[in-house]
């Protein structure tokens, strides 16, 4: 799975929200810095070369929809930042959010208790 750019994760998310969609719709949802029509007409292109997304032809539309998950998609992306940024250690990971106080000791407790009935 090929890393994605920041403007592609962003039309990845408007897709996962759609489910299914035009360009036009794609570009309705934009609401910063949007793109003109054919220069997202040209994400969603290389998206479809990436393996991130097919469509359905109507002529001379398509209707784009998602191949990818978001779970998969995330699953990935947190193990490549995990790799990258925690020395593959989700502990590196948990107590730099401890640490920076992202995260209470109660969501700790939860986490552990997660943990604790995987088991």
């Amino acid at each position: 799975m090929q890393k994605l750019t920041n403007k592609e994760e962003e039309i990845m998310q408007i897709l996962w929200k759609l489910k299914k969609a035009f360009v036009k719709e794609v570009m309705a949802e934009i609401t910063e810095d949007q793109p003109h029509y054919n220069t997202l007409s040209t994400i969603i292109r290389n998206l479809e070369e990436k393996g991130y997304v097919s469509y359905n032809a109507f002529g001379n539309t398509h209707q784009y929809y998602p191949l990818v998950s978001i779970e998969e998609y995330r699953k990935k992306f947190m193990s490549r930042a995990i790799d990258n940024y925690f020395n593959s250690s989700y502990k590196n990971m948990v107590s730099f959010f401890a640490k920076e106080e992202e995260i209470t000791a109660e969501e700790l407790r939860e986490i552990l208790a997660m943990i604790e009935q995987k088991k």
